[in-house]
Formats: structure tokens, C-alpha cells, sequence
């Protein structure tokens, strides 16, 4: 081996336990930061052509191994939009020209236009639960847009669906002249029990609906429904206008639930509104009193966002000040199928390489992928004392490989100073 071999891999050493500094730096640095993986250094032999007479020296490689796969300590916080991924994946950000990239720090806040977006300045992308946007694709990042929580406008949402249950008495008189049921709107309609139920427009007006229950023969009944706004000044029939829905239910004279071949629903059109379908499979007809068990309708009257809440399968919902929720935003998971070979890039955010494959997309929670938990942050991979240990391997390493080069500098000298005698 030539003295400028064994110089030159000392050289080489050095230049190695450099770069394991340079990570172990980089590590104690990001200690800190929210989503970060740990760098480390792997070293590989380097070595030339040799024959059995003559040792040619080589040297050592050095590649960056970042343990991007690593789950981090996951920690909560006070923030909603603070958001850590509990197992496979990473979300998708993008930086301000619109370039894709994924990342696992999820510390989002609002900006000025209401966009989510992360310490490092990267927007938090989503899918649109609006009727008219695109739910994307799973091979790629189309359809994804900025989630944005600016919801500064009054949210009215039209009543669609609903419930009511309730024992109508079946030893309950039955009406059987027709101009006499509630159905015909005469000032003598006849009714055997009511109750009320509020629903809304468009426009989030109330439009209370007065629901007639009328026994009309055995086993028989009679729903008709109407709107209230329309009801005489005593406050009852005759209205104004017709029925608004009318519906007949047969009942099981043995169990008292209802038949198997009755009506289960009835569906009212609303007044500026939307088609309400009312359920009524729980109604019973039993030897008691009219009870009324439960009823509900959804939709509310114009009310302010209160705040958001984001679900483990990345559901984000406005929720309003009067306990409304509208689902807005769908935030996917991105992964790729090896996610150590991603490159890292500044703002701790990684792009894909020829080594991590291409990007998949999918729902939080599903396909191998991690839940979203919101209110957490993940913490960094990154162990002190581990990284301390590390630096005194490679300072001590360092330090013999240039024992090696300076050994390799004196015999040079002794060699330049040889003389003839």
C-alpha cells in the first residue's frame, strides 16, 4: 500500500465520521420539531482492484438513512387543527406554487383566508364534500384542494329526514264518516290524537308541521299532516290549504307493531323547503294511551360557526352554534410503498423518489393506513442521549482515522528527506 493510499483513506474516514456528525447535528437540532425523523449515518466498504502480493487501500461510503417509517410519540394538545397520524401514512401539503409534497408535522393553524396551514408554511390539503367537487383519485393527488375553515357566513340547513314514534290506543274510537277525517279539512274533522314536530326551509325559516292521528277502522289509521302557519284562527280545522302529506298504517292486531305489507314512512314537501321523509317504523298500537316516545328532525335555523371537528377518518365538520354539523372536508392519508426512500426537503416535508415508489391515497382508519387524532401532535424520533452516545463514537473515530493520515504524513516526510550518503 502507497503512503498516499493510507493517507487518502484516512481521509476517507474522516470525511465519513464528518457526515455521521453532520446527521447527529441535524438530529439535536430537530429534538424540537413536530413530525421530524431521525437522519442517521450507514457506512459501506469502498475498495479497489488488489492482488495477493500488494494491499491498494479503498475507503468507506457513507449513505443517509432518514427512519421515516418510525412512529414518533404522539402528544395532545389544546388546538382541534392540531392533527398527528396514529400509524401508516402522511398527510398532503402543498407549498404556496401549489407543489404537492407529504409531511407528518400536523401542527395547522388558519391563515388570514382561513386556509390550514403548518408551521413550516405548507397547506393542508382535502377533498370537498360539496356536492359539485371531485373525490379524487387513489393513485394520485387530483381533486385535492386547501382545507379551509373560514366559515364566516350564517349556515341555514333544510330539514330532509326525521323520526316519530308513539302508542296510538287501540281501543280508541273509530272515525268512519270520510268528510269527517282530517284528511277531508272540514271545519268537523275528527281526529284521535296530534303532535307537532318543527322542521326548516331553505332558508332556515321554522315550518311546524301538526301531524293527525286517526283510527278508521280496525287495525287502521290515518296520518295526516299539515302546516301549522295554515291552521284556522281557533288554531285548527279547517286550513287554509290541503294536507300536506297523507298516509295510511295497518297494524298487526296480535303483536301490535306494524304489518309487514304497511306504509313505513310518509314523505311531506316542505314549504320552500326540501321533500321531509318522517319515519314511522317504531309506531306501535297497544291497549293503553296515546304516548309519545321520541321525535326528531334534522336541519336548523340560520346560526355562526362555533367550531370544527375533525373525525379519525379525516371527516372535518363545521360545527355551529346551535349544534348543527355539516361535513366540509375529507382529509386523506398519502403513502408510498417505500416510505424510507422519500427525499427530504425543507420544512419537513418529503417529495417521492425513483426508490419510494408513487403516491397512493386513501381514507384515514382503512387499507393499512393510520387514524387521524385530532388534537395531537406527533413528536420527533429523535432520543438525546442516543444522539449524544453517537457523536462521542464518531468524535473518537474521527479522531484515529486522522492519527492515520498524520502517521501517513510523517513517514512522507522522513521518505522526502532521505538522502544518499
Amino acid at each position: 500500500m502507497s503512503l498516499f493510499g493510507m493517507m487518502r483513506t484516512g481521509v476517507s474516514g474522516m470525511a465519513a465520521q464528518s457526515n455521521a456528525l453532520s446527521t447527529v447535528s441535524d438530529n439535536i437540532s430537530n429534538s424540537a420539531t413536530t413530525g421530524y425523523k431521525r437522519a442517521s449515518a450507514e457506512f459501506s466498504t469502498l475498495l479497489e482492484t488488489t492482488d495477493t502480493s500488494n494491499y491498494t487501500s479503498g475507503g468507506v461510503n457513507t449513505n443517509i438513512r432518514y427512519g421515516i417509517k418510525q412512529q414518533g410519540v404522539i402528544q395532545g394538545t389544546t388546538s382541534t387543527t392540531d392533527l398527528a397520524i396514529n400509524g401508516n401514512g402522511f398527510f398532503v401539503v402543498s407549498n404556496s406554487s401549489g407543489t404537492p409534497f407529504l409531511t407528518r408535522a400536523g401542527s395547522f393553524v388558519p391563515d388570514a383566508s382561513g386556509n390550514l396551514v403548518n408551521a413550516s408554511g405548507f397547506y393542508l390539503m382535502g377533498y370537498s364534500l360539496s356536492s359539485n367537487s371531485s373525490t379524487g383519485v387513489a393513485n394520485g393527488l387530483t381533486g385535492l384542494q386547501k382545507v379551509n375553515i373560514s366559515q364566516t357566513a350564517l349556515k341555514a340547513t333544510a330539514s330532509t329526514a326525521g323520526s316519530f314514534s308513539a302508542n296510538l290506543p287501540s281501543g280508541a274510537t273509530a272515525v268512519t264518516v270520510a268528510a269527517n277525517l282530517p284528511s277531508a279539512n272540514n271545519a268537523t274533522a275528527t281526529y284521535t290524537d296530534k303532535t307537532s314536530l318543527v322542521t326548516y326551509d331553505n332558508l332556515g325559516n321554522a315550518t311546524t308541521l301538526d301531524v293527525y292521528y286517526t283510527k278508521t277502522g280496525a287495525n287502521t289509521w290515518e296520518v295526516a299532516i299539515y302546516n301549522q302557519a295554515d291552521a284556522s284562527a281557533s288554531g285548527g280545522f279547517p286550513y287554509s290549504s290541503a294536507a300536506l302529506a297523507t298516509q295510511t298504517l295497518t297494524f298487526d292486531g296480535t303483536t301490535g307493531n306494524l304489518a309487514a305489507a304497511s306504509a313505513k314512512s310518509i314523505t311531506v314537501p316542505i314549504p320552500n323547503g326540501q321533500n321531509f321523509v318522517l319515519d314511522l317504523s317504531k309506531m306501535t298500537q297497544l291497549g293503553t294511551g296515546y304516548t309519545a316516545i321520541s321525535a326528531s328532525a334534522n336541519g336548523n335555523a340560520p346560526s355562526p360557526l362555533d367550531h370544527v371537528e375533525i373525525s379519525k377518518d379525516g371527516t372535518l365538520s363545521y360545527v355551529y352554534q346551535d349544534g348543527a354539523r355539516v361535513a366540509a372536508y375529507k382529509i386523506p392519508l398519502a403513502t408510498v410503498t417505500s416510505p424510507d426512500n422519500l427525499t427530504p426537503e425543507s420544512g419537513n416535508v418529503y417529495s417521492t423518489s425513483v426508490g419510494s415508489g408513487g403516491v397512493e391515497v386513501g381514507t384515514a382508519g382503512s387499507g393499512g393506513l393510520g387514524a387521524i387524532d385530532s388534537s395531537s401532535l406527533e413528536q420527533s424520533t429523535v432520543d438525546l442521549a442516543t444522539e449524544l452516545t453517537t457523536m462521542i463514537e464518531a468524535q473518537r473515530e474521527y479522531t484515529a482515522n486522522s492519527k492515520v493520515f498524520q502517521t501517513g504524513a510523517d513517514l512522507m516526510e522522513v521518505v522526502v528527506n532521505l538522502r544518499t550518503q
